[in-house]
């Protein structure tokens, strides 16, 4: 998937038309975030549209899509596009369900039946923050997809990984040099629901981040490290930055004001990370 993605809610729209235009400025994968639904259709779509970018799930809900459903489309999607796929799977956190308990029970079990179901260990990815999340993403998958996390994060997450286990983290960017116009854009998207969920906030306070960082909108040092802004070549070397610290992948989520298109800032990121050089 090379060294460089884009992260993309369904819910703010991933169409054919758009992983066409991120496959022709070269970025190597499309991380489709939201929950998609178990079914994986629109992934498939996003494949069925493309000739070689990597379609990844970042990452299918484990509370509301049974693994048996998961490597039903896994197989579907695998045997149709052959090593373009990787699934991405997490147990979200615990505000977002009723049913949430034993996490890391939970998340061996789903490995489990994804094994049970025949879904090959280099086919599927974990979405890990903590120790012991990302050893058993070392142990269990291709490798570890962190969500909302610093270099300094991706420097520990390598030390407990390991060479040879893919480490592919999300990084959200804000193309304007504007500091409080970027900021605008960058602390909503931090803020909610993120500031408020514990496994993120337990995450950034183990990283060093005071309390005071994480509330009220968090501090205007916090959002400028999760929501990076700057002209595309900041952005370009803060994504270095991680692949300094031990990234295998990043993926860059661009983040607009009032759901502006984000292909604009993403030709500008491209041209400034070489792509397609």
């Amino acid at each position: 998937m090379g060294r460089y993605g884009i992260w993309r809610s369904l819910r703010h729209g991933v169409d054919a038309k758009f992983a066409a235009e991120a496959e022709a400025l070269g970025y190597g994968a499309i991380w489709v975030g939201g929950s998609p639904p178990g079914d994986l259709a629109a992934i498939e779509s996003l494949l069925d549209a493309t000739q070689h970018i990597v379609i990844a799930t970042g990452i299918v809900n484990m509370w509301s899509t049974p693994a048996e459903e998961a490597a039903a489309s896994y197989h579907r999607i695998a045997a149709k596009h052959p090593d373009r796929f990787l699934l991405g799977v997490g147990i979200g956190h615990p505000e977002a369900t009723q049913e949430y308990r034993s996490p890391y029970a939970t998340m061996v079990d789903y490995l489990d039946r994804l094994d049970d179901a025949g879904v090959p260990v280099e086919g599927r990815a974990l979405a890990a923050l903590g120790p012991k999340a990302l050893r058993l993403a070392a142990d269990r998958t291709a490798g570890a997809h962190p969500y909302l996390t610093t270099p300094e994060h991706t420097r520990e997450a390598r030390e407990i990984l390991g060479d040879g286990v893919l480490l592919a983290l999300e990084q959200k960017v804000v193309l304007d040099t504007d500091p409080e116009r970027a900021r605008a854009i960058g602390r909503p998207a931090v803020e909610r629901p993120y500031l408020h969920l514990v496994n993120y906030r337990k995450n950034l306070l183990r990283l060093g981040w005071a309390e005071s960082d994480l509330n009220d909108g968090g501090s205007d040092a916090l959002v400028d490290a999760l929501a990076v802004h700057g002209d595309a070549e900041t952005v370009a070397a803060r994504l270095d930055a991680h692949l300094d610290a031990g990234a295998d992948h990043v993926c860059a989520q661009v983040l607009t004001a009032d759901g502006a298109d984000p292909l604009p800032a993403l030709r500008e990121l491209a041209a400034a990370l070489g792509l397609n050089r």
